[in-house]
């Protein structure tokens, strides 16, 4: 599913760069990345994703060299084959739950929002706990409420690839292993591979391979 090869990234102005030789992760597989703060965790998924590009190297994601794609590319394939639950959530607040969690639809013609997509969001919501909060907007909804918005977004296209940004943060315990449930039930359904990012080490033995990500870290000049 991923191929990271020879990657290379740094902010400009900081001491902060990204090198990862080598990594891979398989279709279906469900991997966890620890690591401290600051280690560039959220920087691969933005990597993978297509929201940044690599200085140098390769990132392929389903059989696809994203890094070559233009930005309007990187949008579409990241709304058509993606689902990405980010650590501040990127909710619109101008937009109903219902309408962020339906929003992929909205912004790509490579998707087509049918009455069986509107059912899923819907039945993602209830299984997540905000069936009855999908008309109120973010500014309504606790943060916790929030996340639950955010990975209903991420699944409802049953993209091939999960990307998680701590996406059980700020949930109780409950909550968090219903909602790691979710993410596997609906990655099992689509045949998708889950990579996700946490400090929550109780939840680690549920992944099949944990990366410790402060190998990949660097600074610019050693």
């Amino acid at each position: 599913m991923i191929t990271a090869r020879d990657v290379t990234f740094r902010y400009g102005g900081t001491g902060f760069r990204l090198r990862v030789p080598e990594f891979v992760l398989q279709n279906q597989e469900r991997v966890a990345i620890v690591g401290p703060s600051g280690s560039g965790k959220t920087t691969l998924l933005n990597l993978i994703a297509g929201i940044l590009t690599p200085e140098t190297g390769l990132i392929d994601v389903a059989g696809t060299n994203v890094a070559t794609l233009s930005d309007a590319q990187r949008r579409r394939f990241r709304a058509s084959t993606i689902g990405f639950v980010f650590q501040d959530f990127a909710l619109l607040d101008y937009l109903s739950a219902r309408q962020n969690i339906l929003y992929p639809y909205r912004i790509t013609p490579a998707l087509t929002l049918t009455a069986e997509a509107r059912e899923r969001a819907e039945a993602l919501a209830v299984s997540c706990g905000i069936g009855d909060k999908l008309d109120r907007h973010p500014s309504a909804l606790s943060q916790g409420e929030q996340q639950r918005v955010a990975i209903c977004r991420a699944l409802v296209t049953q993209p091939k690839l999960i990307l998680s940004d701590e996406a059980t943060g700020n949930l109780d315990p409950e909550s968090k292993a219903r909602i790691l449930d979710l993410l596997f039930e609906q990655a099992s359904q689509a045949g998708a591979a889950v990579l996700a990012v946490t400090h929550d080490h109780e939840l680690l033995p549920r992944f099949e391979r944990v990366l410790d990500f402060a190998q990949f870290r660097e600074e610019a000049d050693a």
